[in-house]
């Protein structure tokens, strides 16, 4: 299914629901942290049985100068399993709303993945920034996602070396920049409910909104919005590096469907939950003509990607859980070595 959306109209309904959530207020330092002994390299700190086959890490970041948790789901069979990562939306709460909200660990309770998942990235969109933001810390996260943590937990939980990524809102473009800043690293990245440009009108919008939304200062994540660094970060201009990864994009269009409404009906103040949804067709109306434009580039440059639009839904858990499946089924396949074919016979 394909639906057009005008990108002029996505950016206005974008300000007004993003800019409508609440904002971060917890006190921070003025300046990062000091770069003590104890904090010179990453290192597992300690861990925590958190349920059947979900274990809590306790990371401590060299590049951040804080310890981070970080949930993992132990894969179901015997191993060794490869890893899931699995990147959490605008909210970044110290236990990932995939698990609080999204059911991932009954869902991946009976798939031979491990899958992590990392807490404390209130919206950071998992990069590297220029500066120490006063209300968002010290953000160094492609530096712990790609450097620090994978030899950490991937040794702990004695993976096979095969590694995908997908992610959600803010968490979507987060996983399909790492991807394509680093070529071959996750064999699969999966977006769902995502926009993957910084240098368009509507991508630069996108992406300062959801900084600013949660109180930080969008200047101090790459500099001012005409810096090359911007035009670093958009996986559109720089799709081509994504030839030979599986991947997979979904949206859907912003309209309720009946699983929206029953959780309006049952909601226990209904007004709120209406106010809110309104703000979730409007950001899944902006999600899905960023998916489209994205879709569109990748057939371009002829790199396969399996696209999903859904007829109803809206940027809401229970849009993204339904979603999930769909998601896991292209990384699975991945996997196991299909997405490799696919690409190669479409040279």
């Amino acid at each position: 299914m394909t639906v057009r959306t005008s990108l002029g109209a996505v950016a206005a309904l974008l300000a007004t629901a993003i800019l409508a959530a609440p904002v971060c207020a917890d006190p921070v330092p003025a300046g990062p942290p000091a770069l003590g002994a104890a904090s010179s390299r990453s290192a597992l700190v300690r861990t925590e049985t958190r349920g059947a086959h979900w274990e809590r890490l306790y990371v401590r970041s060299a590049s951040m100068r804080r310890v981070i948790p970080v949930d993992v789901l132990r894969g179901a069979g015997p191993g060794p399993h490869p890893a899931l990562y699995l990147l959490d939306g605008v909210d970044g709460s110290p236990t990932s709303d995939w698990l609080t909200k999204g059911h991932a660990a009954e869902f991946f309770a009976d798939k031979p993945v491990d899958v992590v998942l990392t807490g404390d990235g209130v919206g950071s969109m998992y990069s590297d920034w220029e500066h120490y933001d006063r209300t968002l810390g010290l953000n160094r996260w492609e530096t712990f996602l790609i450097d620090e943590l994978p030899p950490i937990v991937e040794s702990y939980l004695h993976t096979d070396g095969r590694r995908a990524v997908a992610g959600l809102s803010m968490g979507a473009q987060g996983a399909m920049m790492l991807a394509q800043r680093h070529p071959g690293f996750f064999r699969a990245v999966a977006g769902i409910s995502g926009c993957y440009s910084t240098a368009d009108n509507v991508g630069e919008a996108v992406t300062r909104i959801t900084v600013a939304s949660r109180g930080g200062n969008p200047e101090n994540l790459w500099g001012p919005p005409n810096s090359p660094a911007w035009l670093a970060h958009d996986s559109f201009l720089g799709a081509a590096t994504l030839r030979g990864t599986a991947i997979y994009l979904s949206a859907a269009t912003g309209v309720p469907g009946l699983p929206d409404l029953e959780a309006i009906a049952d909601a226990p103040n209904v007004l709120g939950a209406l106010q809110q949804s309104g703000g979730g067709v409007a950001l899944e109306a902006g999600a899905l003509a960023c998916t489209e434009r994205f879709a569109e580039r990748l057939a371009q440059l002829r790199i396969p990607a399996t696209v999903e639009y859904e007829p109803t839904g809206t940027h809401a858990w229970q849009s993204f859980t339904d979603e999930l499946p769909a998601a896991w089924n292209a990384i699975a396949k991945a996997f196991h070595g299909e997405a490799s074919r696919i690409a190669v016979e479409a040279r």
